[in-house]
């Protein structure tokens, strides 16, 4: 069967000049931190990309790698091909790297506890790997920053706090300061080195600063954050104090500040919240922006600019986590924490626009900001960016930007940390492909589940279990690029959100209603059922599996249902204990009479994992069944669309043999999710088709929760 893509790119509508919008980033290549590890190494090992910075030609990025103690490098003459390039043994822990040219600058952590730290500073080549020199630091590095014509480089020495001891809080000694060194003959000159005291400065704990990042502007200012203490100091290069002041706070409005509630709810406030920066980046030379991440007391969610006098010149309040959550990114799990959690920030002038990236760290997403005017951002687009993005290189000379995201879930047989590469050119945005932007509330939302097209045009979607608190079910608007949430109806039983409710598949009822699929977990007393809800979110029926299905029960159940001819036919996703292998069941109901059946349907067989069913959609003449394994990245074998002949749906009665049917292919995904420039996801969930043949596909994102948030929503047209 032949099948033409009609939909496979989307844009972001923000506020931008109509020049500026032809001009956007696409995530063109991902490259994952393993690939480095020479032959014969043990890949099963944690591996990170951490702070990652690039050779003066943009052809190498260079990231620090802490786990394995390393710097991995990465070639990326031709960006959407990068090409390893192997790793470099630090003798300890790097925690940040600075390139002049091809010489890499990297703090090493060496630290035998938190009460006797100890760090070095390595000069050598990024390419070759020849070491220059090493300058002796006398205490734990965290950030390093060189001037910009490459004079002199600047180290944080944050001497960080041990967090199990006197409730996690500064003070503990010894204090950290903020160390100088000239840079001439490809070596920093190590005598020549300046030890900054920023003791006495902060009103939280000055004895103790514990400077964070630094940053260097055109005029060589040195701008240091000292998290922990809520403060930021300006430097100049022989470490005179120019300027310091306290970070501030902010009043928060609107946001989730309830942990493990499940449920996206914002209407909450935080009065004063310490903005305790972390990455800080100067805009020009009287300007920088700080990352507001928080670690003790504080986390503002968002970004701030100041001027170096102190005085704050824009500040993002809630904006910036507004747009982390229309684009499905919104960490629920961190509400009382930290929310979003920016954490790292670049700046970089493109075709004569300086753009502003802020990172998200838990939401995994990179907020690019035209900074044009300092005292008025204007966000032009929303990145995705791998799990939990750490450091952010721009190349503004090969029109390129790269992030490295660190977090590494090989323990848990997840998807591995990864560098993303990144294209400023002119075409439309492909991300995000799903936003409750526009909509007239703010609209949380995530872990989309089954959809089904309605007969209005619109597509609807469930929410599963993530987001037990407050199951949901979304319009879509696919007409629009991106699709667009307009609604949230959320689903109730006697006035209150519904309980014990996994919905993995929707059906239209033909009356305005909807029947739900719902999976069970009966060791955690969720039923798997049926439910009948009707337009205004309401459960007016719920049908229990019958005892013949139940004395066969294993965990994976319901994932999809849909209605043919008023009989209900739902996807298992796994074989239950009464099934052949590699055989699942299409159970039917039928509302009228009661009646349940069955047939089988063949899966694939896998090498790794498992593979299961996760939707079925008729249209026409057959059922359309999404079939995919539970596997991420290159892993990565099933992911497809196949179809059956409604005419083969010929239930027998639950307890017989049960017929088996045929299948054909219809698509295979991968390519699709390979379209976007990541990783490929593992949970292709929702489908939904329209009368006219179009397929629209959505993947479920966790509710961000170890993944990297990202939703894609796509459609193709049907040639039958």
């Amino acid at each position: 069967m032949t099948l033409r893509t009609i939909c496979l790119t989307s844009a972001l509508a923000l506020t931008a000049s109509a020049a500026a919008a032809e001009m956007n980033f696409n995530r063109i290549a991902s490259f994952a931190t393993p690939d480095n590890m020479a032959d014969g190494e043990d890949r099963g090992r944690v591996t990170s990309a951490e702070i990652i910075y690039a050779t003066e030609d943009g052809n190498t990025l260079v990231y620090t790698d802490s786990p394995l103690g390393v710097i991995g490098r990465i070639d990326i003459t031709d960006p959407a091909m990068p090409k390893p390039l192997g790793n470099i043994d630090m003798g300890g822990e790097p925690t940040s790297v600075a390139i002049a040219g091809t010489t890499a600058f990297v703090g090493v952590n060496t630290s035998e506890s938190f009460t006797n730290p100890s760090g070095k500073l390595v000069v050598l080549d990024a390419l070759s790997g020849e070491l220059a020199g090493e300058c002796d630091l006398g205490g734990q590095p965290d950030s390093v920053a060189l001037s910009q014509d490459g004079s002199f480089v600047v180290i944080a020495i944050e001497n960080e706090r041990d967090e199990d001891l006197g409730d996690g809080r500064v003070g503990q000694m010894p204090a950290g300061y903020v160390t100088i060194f000239d840079v001439a003959g490809g070596m920093a000159q190590c005598d020549s080195m300046v030890t900054a005291d920023v003791t006495g400065l902060a009103e939280i704990a000055p004895e103790d600063p514990e400077p964070e990042f630094v940053d260097v502007n055109g005029l060589g200012e040195i701008v240091v954050t000292m998290q922990e203490n809520n403060h930021i100091v300006v430097l100049t290069k022989s470490g005179e104090v120019l300027s310091h002041f306290s970070a501030g706070a902010v009043d928060l409005e609107g946001i989730d500040a309830t942990d493990e509630r499940a449920a996206l709810l914002f209407t909450e406030s935080q009065p004063g919240r310490l903005r305790e920066p972390d990455s800080v980046q100067w805009i020009d030379d009287d300007h920088f922006a700080t990352a507001n991440e928080g670690d003790m007391d504080g986390g503002s969610r968002g970004f701030t600019i100041f001027a170096k006098d102190g005085t704050v010149v824009y500040e993002s309040g809630a904006d910036f986590e507004k747009a982390v959550i229309e684009v499905g990114h919104y960490p629920d799990k961190r509400s009382d924490a930290k929310g979003a959690e920016p954490e790292g920030l670049e700046f970089a002038t493109f075709d004569g626009t300086p753009y502003l990236f802020v990172m998200s760290e838990r939401g995994s997403v990179v907020g690019v900001y035209d900074v044009s005017d300092p005292a008025a951002p204007v966000l032009t687009q929303m990145l995705p960016s791998g799990i939990a993005p750490e450091g952010i290189v721009a190349i503004p000379s090969r029109g390129l930007v790269a992030t490295a995201n660190e977090e590494d879930l090989v323990e848990d047989g997840g998807v591995r940390s990864h560098v993303m590469v990144y294209d400023y050119t002119d075409g439309a945005a492909q991300y995000p492909t799903l936003t409750s932007q526009g909509a007239d509330e703010l609209i949380g939302w995530g872990a989309i589940s089954g959809m089904v097209a309605g007969d209005d045009g619109m597509i609807y979607a469930v929410n599963d279990s993530f987001y037990g608190f407050q199951p949901t079910i979304f319009t879509i608007d696919p007409s629009q690029t991106p699709a667009r949430i307009t609604k949230a109806l959320r689903v109730s039983r006697g006035g209150y959100p519904a309980q014990k409710l996994d919905m993995e598949g929707i059906t239209t009822d033909g009356q305005g209603g909807f029947w739900i699929a719902s999976e069970g977990r009966s060791d955690r007393l969720v039923p798997h059922a049926l439910y009948h809800v009707d337009a205004q979110g309401v459960i007016t029926d719920e049908i229990g599996l019958p005892a013949e299905l139940l004395a066969n029960e294993v965990r994976f159940g319901f994932e999809g249902i849909t209605m043919i001819d008023g009989t209900l036919w739902m996807a298992m996703q796994r074989e239950w204990g009464d099934d052949p292998k590699d055989h699942v069941k299409l159970l039917s109901y039928s509302p009228d009479t009661g009646e349940w059946g069955a047939v089988l349907y063949p899966k694939a067989s896998p090498e790794k994992g498992w593979t299961g069913l996760s939707e079925i959609t008729a249209h026409g003449d057959h059922v359309y069944i999404v079939e995919r394994d539970n596997q991420i990245g290159a892993a990565a074998v099933t992911k497809k669309i196949y179809r059956v002949s409604v005419a083969d749906l010929k239930p027998a009665a639950l307890g017989t043999d049960l017929p088996v049917v045929s299948k054909q292919e219809v698509r295979d995904l991968i390519p699709d999710l390979k379209a976007w420039g990541g990783y490929v996801v593992d949970k292709v969930e929702g489908m939904a088709i329209t009368d006219d043949g179009t397929v629209y596909v959505a993947t479920d994102n966790d509710g961000v929760d170890d993944s990297s948030g990202e939703t894609f929503f796509w459609s193709f047209k049907l040639n039958n």
